[in-house]
């Protein structure tokens, strides 16, 4: 019922606060969907994420810059949020409070995005099981690796598949 994608996120973003692999998987399910249908509902719940990752980290200003963009978005594509399964006038309030949190440089703290679908809940809730971890618990903010992630991840894969992408592009160039 649910593009997988999303089930992912939703357990990343419930269950292992990994926000930093949130975005990266959103991401490219969005990337996937045709040019021509965007999906803007996508970037908005990736920036959800981005939003917390960097507010987390004490980098208010980005956290600050993503949520509002995130809200805009929601507030634009509610009918769409709610076919995700989500209450979209609850996650408005939510990011609308968060906000004002991160306009305070209120130090961050984990929430859940209003899921009101049982049988969505129920399913992350097995995911999260199957992969370890509990649904709902706080994010553990002495986990180095998860705080900083973007610093500390292995990148060689990414590196390598855009220097593929560079000279499949010069390629075509040169024709």
């Amino acid at each position: 019922m649910y593009p997988k994608p999303y089930v992912d996120f939703l357990v990343h973003f419930h269950g292992l606060r990994d926000y930093f692999e949130c975005h990266e998987i959103l991401e490219e399910h969005w990337k996937s969907i045709p040019k021509h249908d965007p999906k803007k509902h996508w970037v908005g719940l990736i920036q959800i994420a981005v939003s917390l990752y960097h507010q987390r980290r004490q980098n208010y200003s980005g956290a600050l810059r993503m949520m509002r963009s995130a809200l805009h978005i929601i507030e634009i594509e509610q009918n769409e949020i709610e076919a995700l399964g989500l209450d979209a006038r609850q996650l408005r309030e939510q990011l609308c409070k968060r906000v004002k949190d991160i306009e305070n440089k209120q130090p961050y703290e984990s929430f859940n995005l209003p899921i009101k679908d049982k049988r969505l809940i129920t399913l992350c809730e097995a995911e999260c099981k199957n992969i370890g971890c509990t649904y709902g618990l706080p994010s553990d903010l002495k986990n180095e690796f998860l705080l900083h992630k973007h610093t500390l991840r292995d990148r060689q894969e990414v590196i390598d598949e855009r220097l593929a992408q560079k000279n499949l592009r010069k390629k075509k160039r040169e024709g």
